[in-house]
């Protein structure tokens, strides 16, 4: 039973590294293509650095998520919250002033939908404490 839960999570960790991977790439094709060629957009990745800072930092704190709701658990889901909202925003706010083509914007936004979702993903499926990784 254990082999199939480590077998699993490598499987899943497999998986969410090429989403990461295709998310990445989708970022650098609406900077570097041709008909784009501005690389302005760039600036997404600070967000996606800071995005997972406030969970793991409640997760510390509160002791994880299956605890009743408290004011840490709170905050940091509103700040998170804001840092996603703020990395989708800039692409469109981007192209809404005309630095970049709507093109790249488009671009630039699934490839952020896809990050966030791998970053998703990678909590909820490592989140567990109970697993012991000194096993690995």
């Amino acid at each position: 039973m254990f082999f199939f839960h480590v077998l699993l999570q490598q499987s899943a960790l497999i998986g969410l590294a090429f989403l990461a991977a295709v998310g990445i790439t989708l970022l650098v094709l609406g900077c570097a293509l041709e008909q784009f060629n501005n690389w302005w957009p760039m600036f997404v990745l600070i967000f996606y650095l800071l995005v997972p800072i406030p969970t793991v930092i409640s997760r510390r704190l509160s002791g994880g998520y299956d605890t009743a709701s408290n004011a840490c658990v709170e905050l940091c889901i509103f700040l998170t919250t804001g840092i996603v909202v703020s990395c989708l925003a800039l692409p469109i706010v981007l192209a809404h002033k005309g630095t970049i083509e709507p093109g790249a914007c488009g671009l630039v936004t699934s490839g952020s939908v896809v990050v966030f979702l791998t970053i998703l993903g990678y909590f909820s499926v490592f989140g567990n404490d109970d697993f012991d990784y000194s096993s690995w």
